[in-house]
């Protein structure tokens, strides 16, 4: 008994991160931003949409590591396949756009946290991109995964912080469980932005791509999913303290927040200085995790899409394309954030909202790539299956129509 639990435990430790890191990325500054805004500008009323996106994480994520591990290929590599170049280019085109404002965010989230201790964002943002592309270049795939899975931790610290707010755990639950419809064209904007930045495009196309890096088969599937689970039940988890903490605090006092930097210093006076530093320790945590992996993700997609290589694994000599296109997304988006007087919020903002405009395509195509015999093989999708994602996709649909349809009326 004894032996056969801890070899188990070995598979699971074999197939760990994934699902983590894909998970727990999305609780980056732009995450952390739109769930401080929802909790601040909405209270408790529409908190149910966090762990609604956290079940479609689960159930997309899910479809993702499938059909890497069946197919050996990255999202787009995929598409490029089974649709052609065209179809590749115009993949690789929209995670692109919706991306490149994620990753300013990811910078402007390290800017934030240094701003908190008075280093200005001309110092934090390169500094921290010079760090981060010295990890990923020069570390292997196995000394990267440590390294960002380590960093993650510091996103365990926002539970305490919802903790801290003493937030009145009856409503909680209520608005938790219970829909309850926005009545204003910006409540639908922030159930969008929730959606978008769970939900995100990226993410998914990461965890597909990082799983084939990783070599996860088919064969260890049964842990890969323990691992998607566990990653997107703590981001929920994270989402959800991160709001609880702003609407009971910000909303009761009617404050009005445009960033995480502006909810972690207004929860001084209101939650105490421990929870201000806290909320500032842990956006820099999400900040460096996700600087680090949303430009992994696009770089992973821009490769596979001209037919190149993308590994973390190699020398940088073998795989141009891959590390040329991380250091330059990276030095852009640096070079964004360093700009004075630039609007990164609404930058920030935006970003998730077009996350959740782009997310229609890509879950769709999961969905036929993921039912697609020819593709998946014997893991392809179940009836079952295959039923629940057009369900899961109606409602994103549906989400992203009553959106367009507040903004029209």
């Amino acid at each position: 008994m004894l032996s056969s639990g801890r070899g188990a435990w070995i598979a699971f430790l074999a197939v760990l991160g994934p699902g983590l890191l894909a998970g727990l990325s999305d609780d980056d500054p732009a995450g952390i931003t739109t769930y401080s805004v929802l909790g601040a500008d909405f209270g408790y009323s529409l908190l149910w949409i966090i762990p609604a996106s956290t079940i479609l994480l689960v159930q997309f994520h899910l479809m993702a590591v499938r059909i890497g591990a069946a197919t050996g290929k990255g999202f787009v590599g995929i598409i490029r396949e089974k649709w052609g170049r065209g179809a590749g280019y115009f993949a690789v085109g929209a995670l692109l756009f919706a991306n490149f404002g994620t990753i300013c965010a990811e910078y402007a989230g390290i800017s934030a946290a240094g701003g908190l201790i008075g280093i200005p964002s001309w110092i934090s943002a390169p500094l921290a991109g010079v760090l981060i592309s010295l990890v990923v270049v020069l570390g292997s795939f196995h000394r990267v995964e440590k390294v960002l899975l380590f960093i993650s931790s510091t996103l365990a610290l926002y539970i305490i912080d919802g903790l801290l707010a003493g937030p009145d755990w009856g409503e909680v639950w209520h608005y938790s469980l219970v829909p309850h419809m926005p009545t204003t064209a910006t409540g639908w904007v922030a159930i969008a932005a929730a959606l978008g930045t769970t939900l995100a495009p990226w993410g998914l196309a990461f965890i597909q791509s990082y799983a084939v890096d990783k070599k996860i088969t088919v064969a260890s599937l049964k842990w890969t999913r323990v691992d998607v689970v566990i990653g997107s039940v703590l981001t929920g988890v994270i989402g959800m303290a991160i709001a609880i903490a702003c609407a009971a605090t910000l909303h009761k006092a009617q404050i009005h927040i445009v960033d995480a930097g502006d909810a972690a210093a207004a929860l001084r006076p209101l939650a105490g200085r421990f929870a201000t530093v806290l909320f500032g320790v842990g956006l820099l945590g999400a900040s460096l995790l996700a600087a680090a992996i949303v430009p992994i993700a696009t770089a992973y997609s821009i490769a596979e899409g001209v037919g190149q290589p993308a590994s973390l694994d190699l020398d940088s000599h073998h795989f141009q394309w891959f590390y040329a296109a991380f250091i330059g997304l990276t030095i852009m988006a640096v070079s964004v954030v360093s700009l004075p007087g630039l609007p990164l919020i609404p930058l920030i903002y935006s970003s998730q909202v077009v996350n959740a405009v782009v997310l229609p395509l890509h879950v769709i195509a999961l969905q036929l790539l993921s039912s697609d015999a020819n593709i998946c093989g014997s893991a392809r999708s179940g009836k079952w299956t295959r039923m629940a994602g057009w369900v899961s996709i109606s409602l994103i649909l549906g989400c992203v129509a009553a959106l367009a349809w507040s903004w029209i009326g």
